[in-house]
């Protein structure tokens, strides 16, 4: 999030005719998509705008057409970022959101950082990584892959290229593991 442009063009969220269903998971709503019976999985952490964006839905459901058993949480817990609600502009809803997992890490980026630590996690790309520190990239683990957005503040492409040194030095860092 570097700054007003990235609200810019918020999702219309409207109801999914989507391939896939809402079911709770681990104590989060959350939209699925895929069959459970794939040995592959994708977890997709949503924006501030939240696990019902259209469009993250539709690409839920290409990834799970590759054969990918998909899980969208709803870490926000039912309570995404509103642009049109002029009493919640973007600092408060950051600011009442600070009990939030995925809040508390920053946003998504960070998630996608933190899991990125485990090896269990074979694989992660992160995007648009505003927030996201140098110190947070020495302890990844897994491949990632790292897509910056061109006018970034937060994550300039000299800072892209640091991230991108310090994981060319890791050699756990590698190809991923399919």
């Amino acid at each position: 999030m570097s700054g007003p442009q990235c609200c810019e063009n918020p999702p219309t969220l409207s109801s999914s005719s989507g391939a896939g269903h809402e079911e709770e998971l681990g104590g989060l709503k959350s939209y699925i998509s895929g069959s459970l019976d794939s040995s592959l999985a994708v977890l997709l952490v949503s924006d501030i705008y939240g696990y019902e964006a259209p469009n993250l839905r539709n690409l839920a459901d290409k990834v799970a057409a590759a054969g990918f058993y998909v899980v969208v949480p709803d870490f926000l817990r039912g309570d995404p970022y509103v642009p049109e609600n002029a009493e919640r502009p973007l600092p408060v809803w950051f600011k009442e959101h600070g009990t939030c997992p995925m809040i508390q890490l920053g946003h998504s980026p960070k998630v996608v950082v933190e899991l990125a630590k485990y090896a269990c996690v074979q694989a992660a790309v992160l995007l648009h990584p505003s927030f996201v520190t140098l110190d947070d990239i020495h302890g990844v683990k897994v491949p990632i892959s790292i897509l910056g957005a061109e006018n970034d503040k937060m994550s300039p492409p000299e800072l892209l290229k640091q991230f991108e040194a310090t994981l060319n030095a890791k050699p756990e860092v590698g190809v991923p593991r399919v």
